[in-house]
C-alpha cells in the first residue's frame, strides 16, 4: 500500500529553527520583544489597530467575552456545530451557551435561527468561521446592531480569510465584530504549536485584555525592564496566566510571513478537488459565497442521499487505502458536558457532523495525493 496521506501536516523548517534560536540566545523568552513584533506584524497583516497574543484561542475567547462584559445570568448565541471550546469559553464567564443551528452549504451560522434564539438574557453573538470560510458577517452584524447585542468573533480557523461586505475584500480580523480571536494550533495555517491572537476595534478592549492575560499586572514586564526609574506595579482586578511566549512568537513571525504563499497553494487544492468531485451525485461540496474567500484551512465534503454508504464506513474505506480523513465538526449540544438529547431544531448541524468528511489539505500535498485522495474516495463512495 502507498504510503498514508495524513489529514494535516505543519509546515516548520530551518527559518523557523532558527527563529527560535535567536530568542534562545537572546535570553528573554516569554512575553517580550518578539511577542509586541508579532502582534504589531499581526495587526498589520488582517487590518486591525489593535492585537493581543495569549496562549491558545481558548482563552483568548474566555478574555474576549470578559472584556465584554459577558458573566453569570447572561446568554451568548454560538453554534453547535463548532469545535467545544467555543461553547466552553462561554461556561467559563458563568454564562450559558445557546446552540444555533448552521447551513449546511457553508457550515456556518444560520442568522435566521440565530436571530429566533434571541432573549432578554442574550448579551452577544458568537460567530464561528467554520472551517476558514467566513460566516455571514453582514447579516449577523445588523443583527447584533438592531437587537443591542456584541458581536465576537471566534476566527480560529480563519487567519487570511476574506470578506467583502460592500467596501472592498477586508482580511477577517479587521475586526467585524467587537473582538476577533485566532489559533496556532498545529493544524491551523499559522502555528506556534499553540497559541492565540486577539484583534479589537476599541483600544480599552485591548488594553483590559492585556492585563488580565498577565495577572491584571498594571505595567508591562517590557515597560518596566525599559524604565531608567524604580517601577512597582499594582494588581487592579484578577488576571490570568494566558501569556504567549517569545518563542512561540518567533516561530508566528516567520509563519505569518510564509502566508501568503500557502493561502495561495491551499486555493489550488481546493480548486483541483473541485474539478474531480464536483460531478460526484454521492458527494455535496461546501459552497463559497460570493463575498467571502476561504483561506483553504480545510476541506469537508458531505455525503448525500445518493451515497448508500454510512459516514464511518466511507472514512474506513479511506483509511485503509492509505488516506486519513476526519469527521465532520462535532456537536456541542451532543457532547457530555453540553447534552441535550437530539433536538429537531438543530437537525442540519446533526446532518452536517453525521455526513462530514474532512479530505487531506495542507500546503505540501502534491498534486499527485490530491488526484489519489479523490479517486480513492469516488471509487469507496461509488
Amino acid at each position: 500500500m502507498s504510503e498514508r496521506i495524513p489529514i494535516a501536516l505543519p509546515e516548520l523548517g530551518d527559518e523557523e529553527v532558527a527563529a527560535v534560536t535567536r530568542v534562545l540566545r537572546s535570553g528573554w523568552v516569554t512575553q517580550g520583544p518578539e511577542v509586541r513584533a508579532f502582534e504589531e506584524e499581526f495587526a498589520a497583516y488582517v487590518g486591525a489597530e489593535h492585537a493581543v497574543a495569549v496562549s491558545n484561542c481558548t482563552t483568548g475567547l474566555h478574555l474576549a467575552l470578559l472584556a465584554v462584559g459577558v458573566g453569570p445570568g447572561d446568554e451568548v448565541i454560538v453554534p453547535t456545530h463548532t469545535f467545544v471550546a467555543t461553547a466552553n469559553a462561554v461556561t467559563h464567564c458563568g454564562a450559558t451557551p445557546v446552540f444555533a443551528d448552521v447551513e449546511l452549504e457553508t457550515f456556518n451560522l444560520d442568522p435566521d435561527d440565530v436571530a429566533g434564539r434571541i432573549t432578554p438574557r442574550t448579551k452577544a453573538i458568537l460567530a464561528v468561521h467554520q472551517l476558514g470560510l467566513p460566516c455571514d458577517l453582514a447579516r449577523l452584524g445588523e443583527l447584533a446592531r438592531t437587537r443591542g447585542l456584541v458581536l465576537l468573533e471566534d476566527a480560529a480557523c480563519a487567519v487570511g480569510s476574506e470578506v467583502d461586505l460592500g467596501q472592498g475584500w477586508e482580511r477577517i480580523g479587521t475586526p467585524h465584530g467587537r473582538i476577533a480571536a485566532f489559533s496556532f494550533h498545529p493544524r491551523k495555517i499559522v502555528t506556534t504549536g499553540d497559541g492565540g491572537m486577539l484583534t479589537f476595534q476599541r483600544a480599552e478592549d485591548a488594553e483590559r485584555c492585556r492585563r488580565m492575560r498577565h495577572q491584571g499586572m498594571s505595567v508591562s514586564d517590557t515597560a518596566r525592564h525599559a524604565a531608567s526609574d524604580v517601577i512597582f506595579e499594582s494588581y487592579h482586578a484578577p488576571g490570568f496566566n494566558y501569556r504567549l511566549t517569545d518563542l512561540q512568537a518567533a516561530v508566528g513571525r516567520v509563519q505569518l510571513a510564509g502566508l501568503p504563499r500557502r493561502i495561495a497553494r491551499r486555493r489550488e487544492l481546493i480548486a483541483r478537488y473541485r474539478e474531480l468531485l464536483g460531478g460526484a451525485p454521492e458527494l455535496a461540496l461546501p459552497q463559497e459565497p460570493s463575498w467571502a474567500r476561504t483561506n483553504g484551512q480545510s476541506f469537508c465534503v458531505r455525503l448525500t442521499p445518493a451515497c448508500r454508504h454510512e459516514q464511518r464506513a466511507v472514512m474506513q474505506g479511506l483509511l485503509d487505502r492509505g488516506v486519513s480523513t476526519r469527521r465532520g465538526v462535532h456537536c456541542c449540544h451532543l457532547e457530555p458536558a453540553y447534552a441535550g438529547g437530539e433536538r429537531p431544531d438543530l437537525a442540519r448541524s446533526v446532518e452536517a457532523r453525521d455526513r462530514g468528511i474532512m479530505l487531506p489539505i495542507y500546503a505540501a500535498l502534491s498534486d499527485a495525493e490530491v488526484e489519489r485522495v479523490a479517486r480513492t474516495l469516488l471509487e469507496v463512495v461509488g
